[in-house]
């Protein structure tokens, strides 16, 4: 027991010292407040319940009238005066009380009690006596007790007497008298009026007028017991009014002689009803009259009801303030007293999850994908204000906070210092590989051997591969180089030039089914995404099995579609490799081993580019690109007519630049298929006679001093035209060496000369701007050859 409070913080200490005699307090205060507001919610219910109760007194009068149209049609029948009477006045009455059900049963709604509700079915019960009075003549004895047993039944329904709700303020007892001195008064007038009609039953009418008048003189003197003075002296006010003094007479009439109120033949008792209809308005006014003060009191109950609901309310109020302005002024006390001994221990908790918070952060930011370092975080230092033990703590938090905040510094220099490095390596690998391919550019030119020539290309080959991977490693650091030079390309033409930067590209099989041109600024990245996904295809399939390439439309969007023919992945590897392609981790923190990948999301997330992995029918990989039409120049996804496109053996090949031309520059017009629709494997380029003269890359300046800016460059050179083409169904075919042919330079620039002579004089006779003749500018030794990039 001694140990165990020891493990507790000590704000959970400082919590029980207070907590118990403030909950103790709470306790008893919300019992008296919970009294209070039960009272309060109990008097609300009673005049709820007052109110709607004003709809039963009124049903009540209306089964009193519809009472005494039953017996008057009665004595009707009897009589049998003018023959059958009518029925009208009785219909109207049963139509009054049927649409008063319907208000009491909207007036109660869901609070309606079941007794009342067996009542309500008990009044629409009538409708068998209801026939039958209207069918022929019927007893007052027999209508008698059904009207009455259902006025009582309506009484007994809201249980007024049995409401704990209503006991506590005599309320139910008081309402209660009301109604059942209303209901006796009125069954009260419909005997004295019944018996004052001469029918057979008149007898037992007086016997039960005398009943009702007793049963009203109690319920008034219960009713006066719990009502005030004022209350008292209006219900007394039913007793004297021009009406009941009519009704009384009568009655006193009938007590002199009951019997002689019987009459012997259906003339006396038609008689005894002309003189009863003389006084029967006398009963509506008087039942006006009762129904009037009835509904008059029950109001003042329910004022009464309300009043005591409200003086509940503002006592639970009172105390509720108070108690609550008492809590407040010892929540302040303990507060204060609290504070000075919690807060140092707050701050510094709040202190050290705010270093919890950003190293979190900070790991969670490494492990985004493409996130910039943006330096180190800044973490604010703890205030010491207190100097005891919480405070020598303050100040070695500081400390570690200070240690903290240095290690995230370093390790964010460190991975910037790393990103820094990868690029100027990727960057010193493209310069010389550049330079690499300038050279092996240079020899090409002049070498006319089959044989070395296809060795250089080979050579030529790898170094573009190398520089793609230096372009890869660049990308990892963050480094974004675009061309400044470059224009629309069409989406074929990147797929070519990154076919010309993989291995084994006389695999890749091309079908062009879209004409979509590419914006400048996407054609470098896109380039090197193809690539990858090429050498992915090209790598991980059989050498025997062809890799399909496919160029469409999707819409305004363009699609590059890469099958391939492989083992393929496994459908756990498709999903983790497609969801990387969309958010990949840092590649310092998780490392792959597909390179390739990781360039292809890096790019496809720079450019929001949507690319699909998927499994390819019969084995292998499907990789889909779909570039957005925001990438595509306005209306270039238009679909060709052409069903495939496909590059021939023998053709000029456009994509393997071998001389470093860029991959994203344009494809030379002789680089196009002869025969689209063939099929086959994709060919080597060919290469263009040795003695062709180069021409300068555009931009390059012209050679020697004085040369005009204006020289119109000659067309660029085709390699492997000196090679012999091989067989359609051979893809390594023996290379044959064309003859040599001797060239002379002087009649090669003459017939240039002559050339453009021709072109000025074109242009003369057509009236353009005359184009003057210049000769080619020779080739400087210090520039780089066509196709090299620096």
């Amino acid at each position: 027991m001694r140990g165990h409070p020891d493990r507790w913080p000590f704000r959970h200490k400082l919590n029980l010292l207070v907590g118990v005699p403030l909950t103790v307090v709470a306790a008893l205060l919300a019992y008296l407040i919970a009294d209070q507001t039960a009272q309060s919610r109990e008097a609300a219910n009673a005049a709820r319940l007052v109110r709607e109760s004003v709809e039963v007194a009124k049903l009540v009068d209306r089964l009193a009238a519809e009472h005494q149209q039953a017996v008057l049609l009665s004595v009707r029948h009897e009589a049998a005066v003018g023959g059958e009477p009518s029925t009208s006045a009785y219909r109207t009455a049963q139509e009054q009380v049927d649409t008063q059900v319907g208000r009491v049963r909207e007036a109660f709604g869901e609070r309606l009690p079941e007794t009342e509700a067996q009542a309500l079915k008990n009044v629409e019960g009538l409708a068998g006596l209801r026939d039958t009075v209207e069918d022929g003549y019927l007893p007052a004895n027999n209508i008698d007790p059904a009207y009455t047993d259902a006025a009582s039944q309506l009484i007994d329904g809201l249980a007024l007497d049995r409401n704990p709700e209503l006991a506590t303020t005599f309320t139910g007892n008081l309402l209660d008298s009301l109604l059942r001195s209303a209901a006796a008064h009125s069954e009260f007038e419909t005997a004295v009026f019944s018996a004052s009609t001469g029918d057979s039953n008149a007898l037992i009418e007086v016997i039960g007028a005398i009943g009702a008048y007793d049963e009203f003189t109690h319920q008034s003197e219960r009713f006066t017991r719990f009502a005030t003075e004022a209350q008292a002296d209006t219900f007394a006010g039913i007793r004297y009014t021009p009406a009941q003094s009519v009704i009384s007479r009568q009655f006193a009439e009938l007590q002199i002689d009951p019997g002689a109120a019987q009459a012997g033949s259906p003339a006396e008792v038609a008689e005894s009803l002309d003189r009863a209809l003389d006084s029967y308005d006398s009963y509506r006014d008087q039942a006006k009259t009762r129904l009037s003060i009835t509904t008059s009191l029950i109001d003042q109950i329910a004022d009464r009801a309300e009043d005591a609901s409200d003086t509940a309310a503002w006592r639970a109020l009172l105390l509720l303030g108070a108690a609550l302005l008492g809590f407040a002024l010892w929540l302040v006390l303990a507060v204060l007293v609290r504070r000075s001994v919690v807060r140092p221990v707050v701050a510094l908790t709040g202190a050290a999850r705010q270093v919890a918070d950003v190293a979190r952060r900070e790991l969670a930011r490494v492990a985004d994908d493409d996130a910039e370092d943006e330096g180190p975080p800044r973490l604010r230092e703890m205030p010491v204000t207190a100097r005891d033990e919480i405070g020598e703590l303050a100040e070695s938090f500081n400390e570690v906070q200070t240690t903290a905040a240095a290690l995230l510094e370093r390790q964010v220099l460190s991975r910037r210092n790393v990103a820094e490095m990868f690029g100027n390596v990727g960057r010193r690998v493209s310069n010389l590989t550049s330079r690499q391919l300038t050279l092996i550019d240079a020899v090409e030119r002049g070498e006319t051997d089959p044989a070395l020539l296809e060795r250089l290309y080979s050579i030529d080959h790898i170094a573009v591969r190398l520089r793609r991977n230096a372009d890869s490693l660049m990308l990892l650091a963050g480094i974004h180089e675009a061309a400044l030079d470059a224009g629309p390309t069409s989406l074929t033409n990147v797929v070519r030039a990154a076919l010309g930067q993989i291995e084994g590209f006389q695999r890749v099989e091309l079908r062009a089914r879209s004409e979509a041109v590419l914006e400048p600024e996407v054609i470098g990245d896109l380039t090197l995404m193809v690539a990858e996904l090429l050498e992915n295809a090209v790598s991980f399939s059989p050498a025997d099995s062809p890799v399909e390439v496919t160029v469409a439309a999707d819409g305004d969007d363009a699609v590059v579609v890469v099958s391939d023919h492989g083992l393929g992945m496994s459908a756990e590897r498709l999903a983790e490799e497609n969801a990387r392609l969309i958010r990949r981790e840092r590649l310092d923190l998780v490392p792959t081993k597909v390179l390739g990948l990781f360039v292809v999301g890096t790019l496809a997330r720079r450019w929001k580019i949507a690319v699909t992995l998927s499994r390819t029918p019969g084995g292998g990989v499907t990789a889909e690109v779909t570039i957005p039409s925001a990438r595509l120049v306005t209306g270039s996804t238009t679909a060709t007519s052409t069903p495939a496109l496909t590059a021939l053996a023998g053709t000029a090949k456009p994509a393997p630049e071998p001389s470093g031309a860029p991959a994203t520059g344009p494809v030379p017009a002789d680089a196009v298929p002869a025969d689209p629709d063939a099929s086959g494997p994709l060919p080597r380029r060919a290469r263009r006679p040795a003695a062709t003269v180069p021409a300068p890359r555009s931009g390059d300046a012209p050679a020697g001093p004085g040369a005009p800016s204006s020289a119109r460059p000659l067309r660029r050179r085709v390699r492997g035209a000196t090679l012999r083409k091989g067989g359609a169904g051979d893809d390594r075919a023996a290379v044959v060496p064309d003859r040599p042919r001797v060239v002379d330079a002087d009649a090669v620039r003459d017939e240039l000369d002559a050339f453009e002579a021709a072109v000025e004089r074109a242009h003369r006779e057509s009236g353009a701007v005359p184009v003057p003749a210049q000769n080619p500018p020779a080739q400087d030794q210090n520039d780089p050859p066509e196709g090299a990039e620096q």
